[in-house]
């Protein structure tokens, strides 16, 4: 899939989700809800870090070899998962961001029942 995401379009996506905020993260952007991050995108814009479940991270990563991979070693394991901006479209990063958000949102911000 190829793609022309950029680090505005990002921003926007991840803005546009319940309660987010944009803060600095080692000299990268870094969004997060609740204080918590669930992405960073590198400064240059080339790269998107998302944290996905380990589920949701194995069945991207095989969908979207070319695009999606896991981060090296333990942060990796731990759901941090590399996204390459120039192959992936507005509405693979929109879905991942949000998968992102879900995972680390508050549950009273989470749709769902009661919520």
């Amino acid at each position: 899939m190829a793609g022309s995401v950029t680090l505005e379009d990002v921003r926007r996506l991840a803005l546009a989700l319940p309660r987010v905020a944009e803060m600095d993260h080692h000299g990268a952007p870094s969004f997060r809800v609740g204080g918590k991050i669930f992405s960073t995108v590198r400064p240059d814009g080339s790269r998107l870090m998302v944290k996905l479940g380990p589920e949701d991270q194995e069945n991207l990563c095989e969908a979207h070899p070319d695009a999606i991979t896991p981060v090296p070693g333990y942060w990796g394991r731990k759901g941090a998962t590399y996204v390459a901006l120039d192959h992936v479209d507005a509405g693979l990063a929109q879905m991942l961001l949000a998968l992102a958000w879900q995972g680390v949102a508050p549950t009273k911000l989470r749709p769902g029942p009661g919520n």
